[in-house]
């Protein structure tokens, strides 16, 4: 056991279970996936020019990904898959440095590796480590920067003290250009840290003056960023504030975190049979009433559908179809879901919460307590709390812009949140996860290589069609492939997108007239004005104008035996026969 600790065995394990997870999921295509197709552009720019040249799609920075990615392409060739292998890395290595943050709060080796893994091998997390998505780079600078406060809180030689805050605001702030919100762990964490650290002195103002510099970095950062030609600007509030819709898309991201990580939250639910008999019922009513709004087959559906897990806020990945929600083509989107599993999933999620808030308000003296705690609930509680309440304000404030709010944003806070949720669990619950827990990781994790393989066999049938129609003459620019394809075809012939918020390029938005009229619109036509479309994808092969004389394409839908299938479709009418 020993050799185990020693050599971080079961922190290995976990980086592990990420890589064969994704393996198994056949993560791989020729096209974006999501928005990580311009950001692949740009990796490719840089490891060809060597300059970061922004395409007007990037509202994050970037600049560490960017350079990762860039590596790769030098290493290896360049694809878009070996791009993604940058982020896969990071991911893998997020994993190991989680479970050690989690030991280092004073969770047990078996409950922080089993909690790292309820993370890791979420659907989202899964799916997210596979793209040069900006959202893994960013949590990971998020782990660095807590895993150097609490190493920081816990050594008891100044120099040590010193190194690892220093260790926290360097790693912080480079990995932070991926995704500017990180950068809170050098303006709140660290801080926070400090203030814990008030009464040894030397470790005090050594530290404060680096964070200083750290804040600099980050303030010479954006004004770099702002003189870039071709970027997208993010101001922190715009004008066109409307408060109501974007605290109902952050209501339902707060309904996506239980379901998030379902094997950690689900452990809370014995604890509702726990509660007085008057106290479960009145839980039971709210449940089944919170049911009734999203499955009432009314004009409330409407507006209360979303609130079956996965919540299917407008742009979530992990929903009910098995691939982003913001895939836009001509017809309706496959069940990947059913509706009784949608239920189930929501009774786990919304009564898991329950029991951890019954577990909260309960008094009751910890289980296993710590002879020697190495970190204290208070000082716990000051590194998470402060940083977590922040980084809600500025997904507030940057949801102004778009009215949008994504579940992958859930990643950053709830990476800060798992300490004191599993900590919890151990001291106040049982010592032990229990084997359920296992069971509920490992299902999550066969969902997520789910999820993962047919999104990108979907991709792949997408380029399928799009290449047939190229042997036949055909140019890309008349295919609509929904609006992650379109985007790369339209950066093929473009060194930008034509994006309407673009503020500093000068002629860089050319305004775009609308398509002609037809029961099919392309979505976005104005950001990729080099495509005319003639024909569309679709799963309806007689959605627009009927179908297209091209053979269809079948693509593999995990665990359904029946293939998915994909037609191309007519934009335009076909002319009149007499």
């Amino acid at each position: 056991m020993q050799l185990v600790r020693r050599c971080r065995v079961p922190a290995l394990l976990c980086s592990l279970a990420v890589i064969l997870c994704e393996l198994v999921s056949r993560p791989y295509t020729t096209m974006g996936v999501g928005d990580d197709g311009p950001y692949i552009r740009m990796a490719q720019t840089l490891a060809t020019t060597g300059h970061i040249l922004y395409n007007a799609w990037a509202s994050p920075m970037l600049t560490a990904q960017l350079y990762l990615g860039a590596a790769f392409i030098k290493l290896f060739g360049y694809s878009f898959t070996t791009v993604r292998m940058s982020t896969l890395l990071v991911a893998v290595t997020l994993a190991f440095l989680l479970q050690r943050s989690l030991v280092h709060t004073g969770i047990s080796d078996g409950n922080a590796t089993l909690g790292t893994l309820a993370f890791v091998l979420s659907p989202l997390y899964l799916m997210l480590s596979v793209t040069f998505m900006s959202d893994i780079t960013g949590v990971f600078a998020i782990v660095l920067c807590l895993y150097g406060c609490l190493r920081a809180l816990q050594s008891t030689m100044d120099r040590w003290s010193i190194a690892w805050l220093c260790f926290a605001v360097v790693t912080n702030v480079f990995f932070g250009t991926s995704r500017q919100i990180a950068w809170l762990g050098t303006i709140v964490m660290v801080p926070c840290a400090l203030w814990l650290l008030r009464a040894r002195r030397r470790v005090l103002v050594a530290s404060a003056a680096v964070n200083f510099l750290g804040v600099f970095a980050i303030f010479a950062c954006m004004q770099w960023l702002k003189h870039q030609r071709y970027v997208i600007p993010l101001p922190l509030l715009t004008s066109n504030f409307h408060l109501a819709p974007i605290l109902g898309q952050f209501g339902l991201l707060l309904l996506d975190c239980p379901f998030l990580i379902l094997p950690l939250v689900a452990l809370f639910l014995p604890e509702v049979r726990k509660s007085r008999p008057q106290v479960i019922a009145l839980l039971t009513a709210l449940l089944l009433g919170f049911l009734f709004l999203a499955t009432y087959p009314s004009h409330l559906r409407g507006y209360f559908a979303p609130l079956l897990e996965p919540t299917g806020a407008l742009g979530s990945w992990i929903t009910v179809h098995g691939f982003i929600e913001v895939v836009v083509l001509p017809c309706k989107l496959p069940l990947f879901l059913t509706p009784p599993i949608q239920v189930l999933l929501t009774i786990a999620s919304i009564g898991g919460l329950f029991g951890l808030v019954l577990s909260i308000l309960r008094d009751r003296s910890p289980l296993s307590p710590i002879a020697t705690p190495t970190l204290t609930w208070r000082q716990l509680a000051l590194l998470a709390g402060p940083f977590s309440a922040a980084y809600c304000l500025l997904i507030l404030a940057g949801a102004g812009t778009t009215n949008l709010m994504y579940d992958r944003y859930a990643l950053g806070l709830l990476v800060v949140l798992l300490p004191c949720l599993v900590r919890f669990y151990q001291e106040r619950i049982h010592p032990r996860f229990p084997l359920f827990g296992v069971l509920l990781i490992a299902i999550m994790a066969v969902y997520g290589i789910a999820v993962t393989h047919n999104d990108f066999a979907f991709d792949r049938a997408r380029v399928a069609l799009a290449d047939e129609l190229q042997a036949q003459g055909i140019p890309d620019t008349a295919l609509d492939g929904s609006w992650e394809a379109n985007l790369d075809v339209e950066l093929r012939h473009a060194d930008h997108i034509n994006n309407a918020q673009l503020i500093t390029a000068a002629n860089g938005y050319v305004p775009v007239p609308p398509p002609p009229s037809g029961p099919c619109k392309m979505s976005w036509y104005d950001k990729t004005p080099h495509i005319h479309p003639l024909y569309g994808v679709s799963f309806d092969p007689n959605a627009c104008y009927g179908p297209a004389p091209f053979a269809p394409v079948h693509y593999s839908r995990w665990p359904y035996p029946t293939p998915g299938t994909l037609y191309v479709v007519r934009y335009t009418a076909p002319p009149a026969t007499r």
